[in-house]
């Protein structure tokens, strides 16, 4: 499909000393799905900052389709509309005084005619679940209506790429359902999406690829099947393996799985096996 975006031997360190990146390198294909995985102060959230231009790396650079950010004002104004950042606290990029006025302000910005932008407004408000607030001061919303209205914020800019930190954080289950439900239309519609999680069970059933990382540092990028059942990579990196990988090691391990090489992907994959398994045993 092509590549999107490519980060090359990318470091950033913060005024106060601290090495936040440390020689970051990977190159990401459109319409691929990224999960970013760490502990607290791995990396994750400054990445996703130099990403889309928030923050310059002090070595290296970021490509978006073959080309370096121009970190002129233009430049980054063109950078942005086209990688969207969803922060994890939503308080920090809501200034509108109501949600509708919010949601309308970045695509105006962009020069869309107010007849145009209504309508793309409208239609994501709708998506998102958002309408019957939309007249409400911003500020009087819950924390997940806010994170709702800050996706909604980015994504109807129609942006070819958006980073979403920790996406799930402060909504109840059903509101985090429709966030991921919408995500994976996101994908539907050819857009390239990260998500910074630390929920694992999500990464390894959603993700294309995982690139992991402790204190700054990249240790290890691939796809799901390939990372998760490296047990000592992952406690090391301070996470713990998805659910469906640990069960099924056990299984194995204690000879009830036998003959199955390819791990399952949900639990209900796994369930399939162990009736599988079952069916055998009673022939």
């Amino acid at each position: 499909m092509g590549e999107i975006i490519c980060v090359q031997n990318c470091s950033y360190q913060y005024e106060d000393g601290t090495k936040a990146l440390k020689n970051i390198s990977f190159s990401i294909q459109k319409g691929e799905k990224v999960v970013f995985l760490g502990g607290n102060g791995s990396g994750k959230s400054t990445l996703f900052l130099c990403m889309n231009g928030i923050l310059r790396p002090k070595k290296g650079k970021i490509l978006l389709d073959g080309k370096p950010i121009d970190y002129n004002r233009k430049g980054l104004l063109q950078h942005r509309s086209r990688v969207g950042i969803v922060f994890q606290e939503p308080d920090n990029q809501l200034f509108s005084a109501s949600v509708y006025q919010e949601i309308s302000f970045g695509i105006l910005n962009m020069g869309i005619e107010k007849e145009q932008a209504d309508a793309a407004v409208t239609k994501i408000m709708e998506e998102l679940e958002i309408t019957p607030f939309q007249m409400k001061p911003v500020h009087c919303l819950s924390g997940g209506q806010k994170k709702q209205v800050a996706i909604a914020d980015v994504l109807v800019m129609s942006p070819n790429i958006i980073l979403l930190d920790e996406p799930a954080s402060a909504l109840d289950p059903k509101h985090t359902k429709l966030v991921r439900r919408f995500i994976d239309r996101m994908v539907e519609k050819g857009m390239t999406v990260f998500v910074s999680t630390h929920d694992m069970d999500y990464a390894y059933e959603w993700a294309d690829k995982v690139i992991i990382f402790k204190n700054g540092e990249q240790m290890a990028l691939g796809k799901p099947k390939e990372l998760f059942v490296q047990k000592e990579l992952i406690e090391s990196c301070n996470l713990m393996q998805p659910t469906v990988v640990k069960l099924f090691q056990s299984l194995c391990e204690h000879g009830i799985l036998t003959g199955i090489t390819e791990i399952p992907k949900t639990m209900e994959e796994l369930e399939q096996c162990l009736i599988a398994e079952k069916e055998k045993h009673n022939e």
